[in-house]
């Protein structure tokens, strides 16, 4: 096993290169957790049609997008917030709220803490229990919101965890933390992959509640990182005052603006997908479940986390033995609470899981 003390993301293709001598191209990347089917055929036949738009500035309201998007978000559209990748609504979110102290419901994404620490705030985390299968126990979690936080995130589906909050869950949660003057930001990057999307959403609970803003993005179910491009639904509309007031215009650029109203669209597409990753989600879980060297948490996203039982077994070692396939799926030992134990993977299309699934149960590979 080659000796390194690098944590890869699912975009570190370039350092794997390096590494390891395995071009890139050859990489089926498990880790990156994007839709296997690759981006929508109706963007991919008619986006080349549109690159005369180019010349002129894209409507620096993005109207058009935004109705798209409220049209398959089931939201009103002047709810719609537009930024470069969901990223860059974070930071505008953290930049307007300014949070002293925040609380991050974890295992999850390094992003938050991150951008929360660049804006002076410090953040705290409560850890979800792995004798609960890393899911919320809302009870206990309402019992440690108070005065004192300013700011609740929550990944739903989460992700490394793949556990979601079910919306009537996520309602009991917003109505504390209004009693405690608790701003709450829903990352939703997942929740299009969900079989029960319509029960774990809280798009619907921005018309009641104003104290809570959702985050997605198009990078992962849409396979598209590469475009930046993002969106945010909040009723909320003094934040999106100023939200817009303080972003710089023009963020998303005139083919990403056309490619959401065309991606959005693609009801073919997106119900392949769901179809796709709901079967795939089902038969490997089964399958990891039937090794008792594996225990893997009941998932909702694209993506599984399991824990390693094996003493022999550790995620630097799959790692590496995966990585001589050709194949990359993600060390957790990085994430808060986790250790060398834990490993997850997305799911890909039926011969891919299968390679994998053959590698990783070997004892051979």
């Amino acid at each position: 096993m080659i000796q390194h003390k690098d944590h890869f993301h699912g975009s570190d293709l370039e350092k794997i290169e390096q590494i390891y001598g395995i071009k890139k191209e050859e990489i089926t990347s498990f880790s990156a957790n994007v839709n296997p089917l690759g981006i929508s055929p109706l963007l991919r036949e008619t986006l080349a049609s549109h690159i005369d738009d180019i010349t002129a500035y894209p409507d620096r309201e993005y109207t058009s997008l935004r109705k798209c998007i409220a049209e398959y978000a089931n939201t009103d559209y002047e709810n719609i917030i537009m930024g470069n990748g969901s990223t860059e609504l974070i930071s505008l979110f953290i930049q307007i709220e300014r949070p002293q102290k925040a609380l991050i419901i974890g295992p999850t994404y390094s992003e938050y803490e991150r951008e929360i620490a660049l804006g002076g705030g410090t953040c705290l985390y409560y850890p979800l229990k792995e004798e609960l299968d890393f899911a919320l126990d809302a009870s206990d979690f309402t019992s440690h919101l108070n005065e004192s936080i300013d700011l609740v995130v929550i990944c739903n589906p989460n992700n490394p965890t793949s556990g979601a909050i079910l919306r009537r869950t996520m309602r009991k949660i917003l109505d504390v933390c209004k009693q405690n003057d608790i701003f709450v930001m829903v990352d939703e990057t997942y929740v299009e992959f969900a079989d029960n999307y319509k029960d774990i959403t809280s798009v619907p609970l921005t018309a009641y509640y104003n104290n809570i803003v959702i985050l997605r993005g198009t990078s992962k179910f849409f396979a598209c990182p590469g475009l930046r491009l993002g969106y945010a639904v909040t009723g909320n509309r003094d934040l999106i005052k100023e939200i817009n007031t303080r972003k710089n215009p023009w963020t998303i650029n005139s083919l990403a603006a056309i490619s959401g109203e065309i991606m959005f669209r693609d009801s073919s597409y997106i119900a392949q997908t769901q179809s796709l990753i709901s079967q795939e989600r089902k038969r490997v879980y089964e399958i990891i479940t039937g090794d008792s060297r594996f225990k893997a948490y009941p998932p909702s996203g694209n993506f599984m986390l399991v824990r390693l039982l094996d003493d022999a077994l550790s995620s630097e070692l799959l790692f590496d033995r995966l990585i001589r396939q050709k194949m990359m799926i993600r060390d957790c030992s990085t994430f808060p609470f986790l250790d060398n134990k834990y490993i997850r993977f997305c799911f890909m299309a039926p011969e891919m899981n299968d390679k994998l699934l053959s590698c990783l149960l070997s004892k051979n590979c």
